[in-house]
């Protein structure tokens, strides 16, 4: 009863808190490509304890794994299709953020198939955990590869998707890091999603540069995740993991959540150019997740590789309206 009442009241002041912050937005293609090197990050003190923002350095460790990380999702690695277990929430997410990489998709390379409208793109889910979002990518038509550092998940993941004949040739399952696969997969997918992941990686840039790699030029990337904001920690920890238990106390750490604009800077500085972010709302009553104007606590990025590089002079030239590159108009 009492905790029935605490999640109407939580809601009800989340509700109230998305019509103050209106920052969906859908981001203009056109961007300054910044520096390849760029790792010094706007990071923030845990609010409740310091109050302040503040500058932080993140130090780089060329690898995504968190060996902590993989610990926790070992501990539940075979309760990933538990309808109404820890991961109850990942699954409601589904019915937002399979049709955001859907149409997104579908903007970009058009309809492929009736029926199976991702038909003959090459997806990469990168940790797939139980395969929650492979598998529903796969029905749609696409070739999904799901990878996640924990062996127990995968096999959790291959033994799911066994009981379905529709998924056996489009879905499968590998159990390593994506810094490993990307050393095998140059350039190979037409888009990467990362749903739920970077708020548990142990260095962005390394994710960053390992996404860049193994996308194809034009290749989406799609991002779900939390912000860091005083929100997010009062509703993402305090009241979903410590009050209400919609997942399991320590599954988030605030320090690792990142701001939309912390992430597109970190994105247009490895290559890609953000197309469109937009605000989520999860409702503990209902159980259900809906769109939001606010970005203040969970968010989706979508994001597009940059199909080249800028040459040297390249950005110069088109600012001077060449005919050819590395030409002039002669206006006499």
């Amino acid at each position: 009863m009492y905790s029935k009442k605490l999640a109407r009241l939580a809601f009800g002041l989340l509700a109230e808190s998305t019509f103050k912050c209106p920052l969906t937005r859908s981001v203009s293609s056109v961007r300054t490509l910044c520096s390849w090197t760029v790792c010094l990050h706007h990071r923030q003190k845990n609010p409740l304890s310091e109050g302040l923002t503040r500058l932080n350095v993140r130090t780089v460790s060329q690898t995504t794994l968190d060996p902590a990380e993989v610990r926790k999702f070992q501990a539940m690695a075979s309760k990933w299709w538990d309808l109404q277990g820890e991961f109850a929430a990942l699954h409601s997410m589904n019915d937002l953020r399979v049709p955001f990489i859907r149409d997104n998709l579908l903007n970009v390379h058009g309809i492929l198939q009736l029926g199976k409208p991702l038909a003959g793109l090459r997806i990469l889910d990168v940790g797939c955990g139980g395969g929650v979002l492979s598998e529903p990518l796969g029905r749609l038509g696409a070739d999904v590869r799901g990878i996640d550092p924990v062996e127990d998940s995968v096999r959790t993941a291959e033994l799911h998707s066994s009981y379905d004949p529709d998924l056996w040739e489009r879905v499968r399952y590998q159990a390593c890091t994506l810094e490993e696969l990307a050393e095998e997969e140059l350039e190979g997918f037409h888009a990467v999603v990362a749903s739920e992941v970077v708020e548990h990686l142990a260095d962005l840039d390394a994710f960053a540069s390992c996404c860049q790699q193994v996308l194809k030029p034009g290749g989406s990337l799609f991002i779900t995740t939390i912000n860091k904001t005083n929100l997010s920690y009062v509703f993402g920890i305090v009241a979903a993991e410590q009050l209400l238990r919609i997942v399991p106390s320590g599954t988030h750490d605030w320090e690792k959540f990142i701001s939309p604009e912390d992430l597109e800077r970190l994105l247009e500085s490895f290559g890609f150019y953000v197309e469109a972010i937009r605000g989520m709302m999860y409702n503990p009553l209902t159980g259900a997740w809906s769109w939001q104007q606010s970005t203040a606590i969970n968010y989706a990025l979508h994001a597009i590789k940059r199909k080249e590089e800028p040459q040297p002079g390249q950005v110069w030239a088109e600012s001077e309206n060449l005919d050819e590159p590395g030409r002039a108009t002669n206006y006499s």
